[in-house]
């Protein structure tokens, strides 16, 4: 899914207060034929067929329309809250905001108050945890950048917040017992895998040695925040359908910033004389993790890839 926002619009009306948020969201517009003009796309295919598109593809998905309208476009697409995009309806006079889909983990109830504080008008939110002004776990996931990795509890948890009763949430990359009898588990996106491989590797081979070491070294695969290598291995298929398949991006470094980068790592004469830097995993995922990176897994060879692992750590 990608960070676009589209807009849909549906008289002439609306179609004035689209353009005037498409810029300040940085938004797409899009209208039926009959509206065509020049400064915005069109519908060339049924509404419904034009919101499967932009559902699996885009961010958020806004209409400036009756309610029905939207909820009837989006009514066969609807799949989970863990992946649908946020989806909001906001009438053609601009006086509400009303997100119907992914308030939490979609980021729909938050784009409705900025949305709101740009037209000056009322976001409608219907979500529990927001009428009571209690937190909403899996709000917090996102804005903490952390993955849930038992959604199934979110209900559970957000029902006994509601009810005045503590919960058990842990935040941690860490593999290891959940303190609480039942406890909704956040993995926080912190990790950078580093990684060499041989040329062609085994795409198969590679996710299975990868998630060897991740076990090794007692840490979720929820909690990788990036993949990294050097940059000749930028199109190294088995690297770049790791990246695709746990969603994280795919970072890559020249030769001479891999070596120019200060540090004690593990050396390979080898390795400086076909690449041009004398380790590859480490230094690239520490240069991927930052200033104040921690090198919690040194060079580790597993099936014959090598890997390394890397904390983000931000001063408080």
């Amino acid at each position: 899914m990608s960070s676009e926002i589209v807009i849909a619009a549906f008289t002439n009306k609306a179609i004035n207060l689209a353009l005037r948020l498409a810029k300040f969201l940085n938004a797409r517009v899009f209208v039926p034929k009959r509206l065509a003009r020049d400064d915005v796309d069109v519908i060339d295919e049924a509404l419904s067929e034009w919101t499967g598109k932009y559902f699996h593809e885009a961010k958020a998905l806004i209409f400036i329309s009756a309610c029905g309208i939207a909820v009837r476009a989006i009514a066969s697409h609807v799949e989970s809250k863990l992946s649908d995009p946020a989806v909001i309806v906001i009438d053609e006079a601009g006086k509400f905001v009303i997100p119907i889909l992914s308030g939490h983990v979609g980021g729909a109830n938050e784009l409705a108050r900025k949305i709101s504080g740009f037209l000056h008008s009322q976001p409608v939110i219907t979500t529990a945890t927001d009428v009571n002004n209690l937190v909403a776990v899996d709000e917090w996931a996102v804005n903490h950048d952390c993955a849930i990795e038992n959604p199934e509890l979110i209900k559970h948890v957000s029902g006994k917040i509601l009810e005045g009763h503590e919960v058990g949430v842990a935040v941690t990359e860490q593999m290891q017992a959940t303190p609480f009898p039942v406890t909704l588990i956040l993995r926080p996106r912190n990790l950078i895998l580093g990684t060499g491989c041989n040329k062609n590797t085994d795409p198969e081979e590679f996710e299975h040695a990868a998630k060897s070491f991740l076990d090794g070294a007692g840490v979720s695969v929820l909690s990788l925040k990036a993949l990294a290598s050097i940059d000749l291995k930028a199109q190294e298929k088995a690297l770049v359908l790791f990246a695709r398949n746990h969603n994280i991006p795919f970072l890559t470094f020249s030769a001479s910033e891999l070596q120019s980068l200060p540090g004690n790592f593990t050396s390979s004469q080898k390795v400086l004389s076909i690449t041009g830097t004398d380790n590859v995993c480490e230094r690239s995922c520490m240069l991927a993790a930052g200033k104040k990176a921690v090198l919690l897994r040194s060079k580790c060879i597993v099936s014959g890839i090598t890997f390394a692992l890397a904390r983000e750590t931000h001063s408080s």
